[in-house]
C-alpha cells in the first residue's frame, strides 16, 4: 500500500473512522499476527561496534512467548506491573511485548535514572517484576524500601527479577529464559484495561505514572498512518530513548501496527553516524529530537546516497522554522514537526502533503477535536490564544495518572456541554485551524527532549549544606530548547565560586537523573516568592531575560 498523503485535511478528518475493538492485546493482535509470514522483518538492530542482529515478527512472537511464560511461572499475572529497564536491545520489544501478552502493565524507564529514581518507580506503581540489564541491578538494591525522597515506605516486592547480560546474584539471567515453551496464550485485554504506564516529571512534586488503556495502543496506530505515513514496505528509525511515550509509539506501537520495520540503535549520538545508519540500512523515515536536528544539519552529507528517505520528523520540543529549511536543503526531505504529550501521545500534527506553516505544530490529528479555551472562557478553533484542549473520551487519552483521582480529575473541564482534557499549554489558532505553540501553563523544562521537574532538581539542590534555598527554572538554549538553570541561596559560611558551582552539579548528577543537572546557576541573596510562600518562577525567567538577577552572582 502506498504512504497515506493528506491532500485534503477537512475530508479526511471528515472521512476518518478508527473501530475500537472490544478486546486488544497487542502482543496476540499485532505481533502474532504479522508473524504468521515467517519472512517478515521486524527490527534491525546494531551497535557503535558494529553487531548487527535482524529479527523477523516470528522471531520475537516465540521469543516474548517463552519471557511471558517465564514470568507467569514467577506469578505475574494480569494487571501486574513490570519495570522494563532496558538500552536500546531487541529485548526491550521483547519485554514489552511479553508483558502485553500476559495483560500485565510494563513500565519503560531509561537507563539513565538513578537507585531513587527506580526505588520511587518500584514503590509507587507497585511493581511485581523488574526487567533489566546486568549493570543496572544494582540500582534496584532499595526498590520496595525506599520512595524517591529516601524515607522508608514502600511496600512492593518484585516477584521476577530478570537480568539481561552477565550474572548477577538475585537476578535471574536473561539467556535462562530459553528452556521456556515458544507458545504462550495471550490474556484477554479489555480496550478499558490498563496497558502500558509512563512516569513524567511535574511542575512540583515527585514523578507521575501516566497510565494508558489497550485502546490507546490500538489508536497510536493513527499518527503512524497520517503523520509518519507507514506502510509494511518502510524501514522506521526513532531515536527517542526506550523510557520516552514516544519511544512506544515510533519505535514500536505505531511501526508495528503498519507493518514497518524498525531499525534500533544501541550507540553514542554521533551526527556523521546517523546519516551513515541511514544509507546502509535504507530508512524511509527518520525521526529525532530537535536538539538532534540542530548538529545533523551542519553535516556534509554529500558523499552519501540518502535516496531511499522520504520523511523527517521531530517532536518533543519544537523545531524551530530555520532548521526545518535547512534539513530539507541538506536532504531534499520534509521535515514535520509534531505535538504530543504522555498523557495524549500525538495529538497535533503536519502531513505530508499538507501546507506546512513555519514554527507551526500543524492541525489536529483525525479522530481528535482540539479546541482553544480563550480569555473569556470560549472554546475557540480559530483565530484565538488560550488553552489547549481535546475533547473527551477519546482513545488517545491516558486512563489517569496512576492511584491519583484528584489530579486526574483536574485535568479536565467542563465546558459548553463537553468534557475536555486540558494539556498545560497555551497555544495560538490562526484563521485556518493551524496552531501555534505559545508555551507551558506551568514549569515543566523540555531540555533536549526531556521533560524535567524543577522540584525534582531542587529537592537534590537542597540536601546540598551549601544550599539554602534555590529554585530551578528552563531558559532558552538554541541547542537544547532549555537549559535547566538554578538559583540558588546560599546557607551562612559558604562564598560563591566556580568550584562550588561545579560541586553541586556533580552533587545532582548523584542524587537525580544526570540529565536533570543545572547546567547554569547564580547565586542570589533571595528568591521572588508570592504572599503564601510560593517561589515564583516566572519572575526569574522574565528577569533572566531582560537583565541579571539584582543581587546575583552569574556562573
Amino acid at each position: 500500500m502506498p504512504p497515506c498523503r493528506m491532500h485534503d485535511y477537512e475530508r479526511t478528518v471528515a472521512g476518518h473512522v478508527l473501530e475500537t475493538p472490544a478486546t486488544f492485546n497487542f502482543g496476540a493482535d499485532v505481533v502474532d499476527a504479522w508473524a504468521r509470514d515467517p519472512s517478515k522483518l521486524a527490527l534491525i538492530w546494531c551497535d557503535a561496534e558494529g553487531n548487527e542482529r535482524r529479527l523477523t515478527f516470528a522471531d520475537v512472537a516465540r521469543a516474548s512467548n517463552r519471557l511471558a511464560n517465564r514470568l507467569a511461572a514467577r506469578g505475574v499475572v494480569k494487571g501486574d506491573r513490570v519495570i522494563v529497564m532496558l538500552p536500546r536491545v531487541p529485548e526491550w520489544q521483547i519485554a514489552l511485548t511479553a508483558c502485553l501478552k500476559l495483560g500485565a502493565v510494563p513500565i519503560p524507564c531509561i537507563t539513565m535514572l538513578t537507585e531513587r529514581d527506580v526505588a520511587w518507580r518500584v514503590g509507587h506503581s507497585g511493581a511485581s517484576a523488574a526487567i533489566t540489564s546486568s549493570a543496572e541491578t544494582p540500582k534496584f538494591a532499595a526498590a520496595g524500601t525506599l520512595t524517591a525522597a529516601g524515607i522508608p515506605g514502600g511496600t512492593a516486592t518484585l516477584k521476577a527479577r530478570i537480568a539481561l547480560g552477565p550474572p548477577c546474584p538475585g537476578w535471574e539471567p536473561w539467556e535462562g529464559i530459553a528452556a521456556e515453551s515458544d507458545t504462550f496464550t495471550a490474556a484477554e485485554v479489555a480496550a478499558g484495561d490498563p496497558a502500558i504506564m509512563y512516569y513524567t516529571s511535574g511542575s512540583t512534586g515527585a514523578p507521575k505514572g501516566v497510565l494508558h488503556a489497550a485502546r490507546g495502543l490500538h489508536a497510536w496506530r493513527v499518527s503512524a498512518r497520517y503523520w509518519l505515513t507507514l506502510t509494511g514496505g518502510d524501514v522506521m528509525w526513532c531515536t527517542a530513548d526506550t523510557g520516552w511515550s514516544k519511544a512506544g509509539t515510533s519505535i514500536c506501537f505505531g511501526p508495528w501496527s503498519r507493518g514497518s520495520a524498525v531499525l534500533f540503535h544501541d550507540g553514542p549520538f554521533d551526527a556523521r553516524r546517523r546519516f551513515e545508519l541511514i544509507e546502509r540500512y535504507g530508512v524511509t523515515v527518520f525521526c529525532a529530537a530537535a536538539t538532534e536536528l540542530r548538529r545533523l544539519v551542519l553535516q556534509d552529507v554529500s558523499a552519501l546516497d540518502l535516496s531511499t528517505l522520504r520523511l523527517a520528523v521531530s517532536a518533543g520540543e519544537s523545531v524551530n522554522p530555520e532548521i526545518i529549511n535547512a534539513w530539507k536543503r541538506l536532504t531534499g526531505v520534509d521535515l514535520l514537526d509534531g505535538y504530543g504529550q504522555t498523557e495524549t501521545l500525538m495529538t497535533v500534527l503536519n502531513y505530508p502533503g499538507m501546507p506546512v506553516k513555519p514554527g507551526s505544530m500543524g492541525r489536529p490529528l483525525p479522530g481528535v477535536e482540539a479546541a482553544v479555551i480563550d480569555g473569556r472562557g470560549r472554546l475557540r478553533t480559530r483565530n484565538a490564544r488560550g488553552r489547549l484542549v481535546i475533547r473527551a473520551p477519546n482513545p488517545q487519552l491516558m486512563l489517569g495518572y496512576w492511584n491519583d483521582p484528584e489530579r486526574t480529575e483536574a485535568q479536565y473541564v467542563e465546558i459548553e456541554g463537553g468534557r475536555w482534557f486540558v494539556t498545560g499549554d497555551t497555544v495560538d489558532a490562526d484563521a485556518d485551524g493551524y496552531l501555534f505553540y505559545f508555551g507551558r501553563d506551568d514549569d515543566v523544562i523540555g531540555s533536549s527532549g526531556y521533560r524535567i521537574g524543577p522540584q525534582e532538581v531542587e529537592n537534590a539542590l537542597i540536601e546540598h549544606p551549601a544550599v539554602q534555598e534555590s529554585a530551578v527554572v528552563g531558559l532558552p538554549d538554541p541547542d537544547r530548547g532549555q537549559v535547566v538553570s538554578a538559583f540558588v541561596v546560599l546557607a551562612p559560611g559558604f562564598e560563591p565560586d566556580d568550584a562550588l558551582v561545579l560541586e553541586l552539579q556533580e552533587h545532582v548528577k548523584r542524587i537525580t537523573a544526570p540529565y536533570k543537572y543545572p547546567r547554569r546557576i547564580e547565586f542570589v541573596g533571595s528568591l521572588p516568592k508570592t504572599v503564601s510562600g510560593k517561589i515564583r518562577r516566572d519572575v526569574l525567567r522574565e528577569a533572566h531575560s531582560q537583565a541579571r538577577i539584582p543581587g546575583s552572582v552569574s556562573r
